[in-house]
């Protein structure tokens, strides 16, 4: 819940792509001598057409980079919800072919600064989002770039957006090991914009419906259950963390936390004013079905950066959560509770820790009461 503490994200694809020499639309924007009213267009609707249910046909190249030519087929269905009046979304994302099942999830964020947008991409297999692909539209197609590990490998990766019509769209993925001379397509995904009503039927019937005998208690795939819904939400934050200081300022708001893979992640809507303005805020919450673990995501719209995911669980009615970070030039411990957990209200406290956890300085805090139908 670090809603108001800015922290700079380390981002260097464009320095990375220059390096490379990548002649791409993008990069030639960047170079050009366009007017500056080109160069700072405002792309915040970009992806206002992503908005609503879809059906999909999904093509993947099973091995990529190894000339392999092997390519499966999926179909599914996608929804997609826009945020912050569509300077960000959430995509759910869902496909079965003859051997395989894909539940996905796309977070995509828009920099006011930077004229950029951030996506990213977790699957319920892991739950762990990946780096984001940074990029914008122009001219009607949006071009996305980053570097990762594929075999052992750091490549570029491409994402293209195009053809896109009120009914239709048309997404492609692609490698390059040869720093962006060749380009091999590997995800090729076509979309079809359908009603709510067949959206609602199609998901049904290639959702697989978990057993509940079958669940181990270990598990805590279900610990985020009590959230679901509509909060009244009353916040206090402390205005200067770790320097001693008592004062702390108020926030009122709501907030609304959405379900997302049959209860394995899930979606929360934040929004409070207080004597400094208001604050909307993002949480992206996904489950690791191998360690038994969450993390805990966060945006703000001020910035649309997403910050390191806390990580922890559940044990009873009190969630602890978890992760190191740089504040004010030192490295930190941050320590996110869950507390009080009723059908009806819950509790929640961020604080910082400067001594190994030794000693724990709370600076955010928090009271949820479930609101009326």
């Amino acid at each position: 819940m670090r809603a108001l503490q800015k922290y700079l994200l380390p981002i260097v694809l464009t320095m990375a792509l220059f390096a490379a020499g990548l002649a791409t639309p993008m990069v030639a924007h960047a170079a050009s001598d366009e007017p500056q009213a080109a160069k700072s267009h405002d792309g915040q609707h970009d992806f206002d057409f992503e908005a609503g249910t879809w059906k999909i046909h999904l093509k993947r190249l099973l091995h990529p980079l190894t000339g392999s030519t092997t390519w499966t087929e999926f179909d599914g269905t996608t929804v997609t919800r826009k945020l912050w009046d569509g300077r960000a979304n959430i995509e759910q994302f869902e496909t079965t072919s003859s051997a395989a099942h894909i539940e996905g999830l796309t977070l995509r964020l828009y920099n006011p600064e930077s004229h950029q947008w951030s996506i990213y991409w977790a699957t319920s297999k892991d739950g762990i989002l990946g780096i984001p692909t940074i990029g914008e539209f122009k001219n009607g197609q949006g071009e996305f770039y980053d570097r990762e590990p594929i075999n052992g490998r750091v490549v570029l990766v491409r994402f293209i957006w195009s053809q896109i019509t009120p009914t239709s769209a048309h997404f492609e993925q692609s490698f390059s090991d040869d720093g962006g001379k060749t380009w091999e397509v590997n995800w090729i995904t076509d979309q079809t914009r359908i009603s709510e009503e067949e959206f609602k039927a199609a998901a049904e019937s290639s959702t697989p419906k978990l057993d509940p005998q079958s669940t181990q208690a270990a598990d805590h795939q279900h610990d985020f259950d009590f959230e679901f819904g509509s909060w009244k939400a009353h916040l206090k934050r402390q205005s200067h963390p770790l320097s001693g200081s008592d004062t702390w300022v108020d926030y009122d708001g709501t907030s609304v936390v959405s379900k997302l893979w049959n209860g394995r992640a899930n979606f929360g809507e934040l929004s409070v004013d207080g004597p400094n303005g208001r604050v909307e805020g993002i949480t992206l919450r996904l489950y690791n079905p191998q360690s038994h673990e969450w993390r805990l995501y966060w945006a703000n719209s001020k910035d649309a950066i997403l910050q390191v995911p806390t990580i922890g669980q559940f044990e009873g009615a009190r969630g602890g959560f978890f992760d190191q970070e740089d504040f004010q030039g030192k490295s930190i411990f941050v320590r996110f509770v869950f507390s009080d957990v009723t059908p009806t209200s819950f509790q929640t406290e961020q604080a910082f820790s400067a001594d190994g956890g030794k000693n724990w300085d709370p600076n955010w805090r928090a009271i949820f009461t479930r609101q009326k139908d």
